[in-house]
């Protein structure tokens, strides 16, 4: 596989996105190609001190578009943006995948303009992975679409259930539609309508979830619309992360404090490793032609380079290629606008037939 990589995005970009590059192609024979100012890129190579290895090469791009930039008026402005150039060698066949710890904004933008929807696939969806004691929980979208009807929750459940098969190697992956209910006639008429049709989408369907089933890992693959799923995620780490502080800091108290810290130290790192988001490395944006994955944009050495394995693995999986074959074997659950031209097409027969 050849992996290309923003290199210019992100809070600690370059040196931490070099050095994470540096260390996934030290172990692999993927070709990654690291995307941005060349000269700066090949100082930061130099400077991690561990040589230059052969299958990492350096494209130049000018220029970076920033967090604060307009996506859309940023890619028009910035056509040598370095995450631009790393997308169109996805385009353009050149690369089999593009990383980037920069703007997600950005980053998906780049993939929608530049490579294009899935052919049946209305919009994209943006993932992320919630972690539970028996493993992480795909939840989409988180913020690709602010709304969605029913239809695209098909089209959601329908690319992580495939994602979570091919790259995560879940076993048939249950997929479960977030609600206020287990019941079927729970929620709005948006919930009630996916209901329905993802009963009927050709995946093991396992119903509605509460937000504590997550937890309870019911579902390897949750959907919602993005409005939602962004609320949740951004309340679970915000949670996640608010526990371990408090713990920290109460067990920081009192005069066997030291004492106590060193014997809970081991079951601590049992914890830290349970709830270490980075291996997962990043998340696709899934529904476009080829393979563009989003990580964190405090991502450092050690998230790049499982970012970059992810990446790796869905290009070799055929991500894309598997979502289109879905949409192709379920005509009526994709793509509105195939409806909308079929009824077109049949509209201009019958004018032409009168």
């Amino acid at each position: 596989m050849r992996i290309a990589v923003d290199a210019m995005g992100g809070d600690h970009a370059p040196q931490e996105i070099v050095r994470g590059a540096i260390d996934y192609a030290s172990s692999s024979t993927d070709e990654v190609i690291l995307v941005g100012d060349s000269a700066r890129l090949e100082r930061e190579i130099a400077a991690y001190g561990k040589g230059h290895p052969p299958n990492v090469r350096v494209v130049h791009a000018q220029d970076v578009i920033e967090m604060g930039d307009h996506p859309a008026t940023a890619l028009r402005a910035k056509p040598r943006a370095s995450i631009v150039v790393a997308t169109d060698l996805v385009r353009d066949e050149a690369a089999d995948a593009v990383i980037s710890a920069g703007s997600t904004g950005a980053t998906m933008a780049a993939a929608v303009f530049r490579l294009g929807r899935i052919k049946g696939i209305d919009r994209p969806a943006l993932p992320a992975h919630m972690l539970t004691p028996t493993g992480p929980v795909m939840l989409l979208d988180v913020g690709a679409n602010v709304d969605s009807d029913a239809e695209n929750l098909v089209q959601y459940a329908a690319m992580g259930a495939i994602f979570a098969e091919h790259v995560l190697h879940v076993e048939s992956p249950r997929v479960g539609l977030l609600n206020i209910g287990a019941e079927v006639e729970k929620g709005d008429s948006l919930a009630r309508e996916a209901h329905e049709k993802l009963a009927d989408a050709g995946i093991r369907f396992v119903g509605n979830v509460e937000a504590h089933d997550m937890i309870d890992h019911r579902a390897d693959v949750v959907v919602c619309d993005g409005f939602v799923g962004n609320v949740v995620i951004k309340f679970f780490e915000g949670i996640t992360s608010f526990i371990f502080r408090a713990l920290r800091e109460d067990l920081q108290q009192g005069p066997i404090a030291p004492l106590a810290l060193l014997a809970l130290r081991p079951g601590f790192d049992r914890m830290k490793a349970r709830f270490d988001y980075e291996r997962y490395g990043g998340a696709p944006l899934l529904g476009v032609r080829g393979v563009s994955i989003v990580t964190h944009g405090r991502a450092k050495a050690r998230m790049i380079e499982n970012a970059i394995r992810v990446g790796s693995e869905a290009a070799r999986a055929g991500v894309p290629d598997l979502i289109a074959e879905w949409t192709r074997e379920h005509p009526a659950l994709a793509h509105r606008g195939v409806r909308s031209r079929i009824a077109a097409r049949l509209h201009r027969e019958r004018t032409r037939t009168a």
